[in-house]
C-alpha cells in the first residue's frame, strides 16, 4: 500500500456499549461520522482502546465487518490483531475477512516477556504468514517488554514493504530518534503518546495513533496538520490547549477517560466491560468541563 495514507491523525476507536454491555452499533455509526467529519486521516479498529480483550471472537468479526461497511472506503482502516501466542495470532488472521482493511496493527507479545530475539522471530513469522501490511506496536507500559530500536529497524529493513510502520509508545524520545534516523524509505514512525506527538513530529515522525482523537478530532487533526507542514507556532498553541484534557483522559486509565469524554459529547453511553470501570465522578466532571470549553 501507499504508506502515506497512514500519515497524520489515526484514531484508535473505542467500542461503545449499551447499558446491558452489548455492542452499541448505532453509537458506532455516530462515532464514525463524527471522526471522519472532523478530519481524521485513518481509523484503527480493535486496538487496546477498543477493549478488544473483552470482545468474543464472534463479536470481533461482526464488529470489523460492520465498521468496514460503514466507513465504505472513505478513510483507510487498520485492524488490531496481536497476542502472546504467535501461532494463535496467525490463526486469528485466517478467521477474519480482511477485505476493506489496509493494514494490521500488531502489538509486541505481552506477559511472556520475550527477548529481542523472540520479538523478532514473532513478527518475522507473522510477516511470512499474512497478506496485509503490518504496523508494529511497541507499548512497554502495557506489555512488560520494550522492543528496541535495533529490533524495529531489523524488521523494517528485512521486511521492507511488508512491515510498513511502527506505533512507538515507549515514551523514549531517543529510541524513537534512532528509528527515525535509520529507518528505510517509506517506513512510517507513528507516535503512540498523544502528549508527545508534537515534539515527535518535530523530530520527523509521521503522525499518531491516538486516544485523544476520539473526542477532539477537529482540534488534534489541525494540530498535526500544522506540525507536519512545519507550522510549529500554530501547532504549539493547539497542543497547549489540549494538554490538560490529555492528562485527564489517562488519569484513571484508558479508555475510561475517553469514554467519559465521548459520553459528555452525547455520542456514547459511559459503559466499560469489566475489569475496566468508568472514571470517578470528580474526574468525569473535570473532563466534561474541558470538553464543553473545547
Amino acid at each position: 500500500m501507499d504508506t502515506k495514507r497512514l500519515r497524520g491523525l489515526g484514531v484508535a476507536m473505542v467500542t461503545p456499549f449499551n447499558l446491558d454491555y452489548t455492542i452499541d452499533y448505532p453509537a458506532i455509526d455516530k462515532l464514525i461520522e463524527f471522526l471522519i467529519g472532523n478530519g481524521v486521516n485513518f481509523l484503527v479498529v480493535q486496538g487496546t482502546t477498543a477493549e478488544t480483550a473483552t470482545l468474543s471472537d464472534s463479536e470481533r468479526r461482526k464488529l470489523a465487518d460492520y465498521i468496514v461497511s460503514k466507513v465504505n472506503g472513505r478513510v483507510p482502516l487498520v485492524l488490531g490483531i496481536g497476542g502472546n501466542d504467535t501461532k494463535k495470532v496467525i490463526d486469528t488472521y485466517s478467521k477474519f475477512n480482511l477485505g476493506g482493511f489496509d493494514a494490521v496493527l500488531s502489538v509486541t507479545p505481552y506477559y511472556n516477556k520475550p527477548t529481542q530475539k523472540g520479538i523478532y522471530l514473532h513478527f518475522k513469522t507473522i510477516a511470512e504468514n499474512t497478506d496485509l501490511p503490518i504496523v508494529l506496536y511497541n507499548v512497554p507500559g502495557r506489555t512488560g517488554v520494550n522492543m528496541t530500536a535495533e529490533t524495529t529497524l531489523k524488521l523494517a529493513h528485512e521486511y521492507k514493504g511488508k512491515i510498513i510502520a511502527v506505533k512507538e509508545a515507549s515514551g523514549n524520545l531517543n529510541q524513537m530518534g534512532y528509528i527515525l534516523r535509520d529507518r528505510p524509505n517509506n517506513f512510517l514512525v507513528l507516535s503512540g503518546d498523544d502528549g508527545l506527538t508534537l515534539p515527535q513530529i518535530a523530530m520527523g515522525a509521521d503522525g499518531v495513533i491516538s486516544v485523544l482523537g476520539n473526542c477532539a478530532p477537529a482540534q488534534f487533526s489541525r494540530m498535526i496538520k500544522h506540525a507536519l507542514e512545519g507550522n510549529f507556532e500554530e501547532a504549539a498553541k493547539i497542543h497547549l490547549s489540549l494538554i490538560e484534557l490529555i492528562d485527564l483522559l489517562f488519569a484513571e486509565g484508558n479508555p475510561g477517560g475517553v469514554k467519559a469524554a465521548l459520553n459528555a459529547l452525547g455520542l456514547i453511553e459511559n459503559v466499560l466491560r469489566l475489569p475496566l470501570a468508568p472514571v470517578s465522578e470528580a474526574t468525569f466532571e473535570k473532563i466534561k468541563n474541558i470538553i464543553t470549553k473545547l
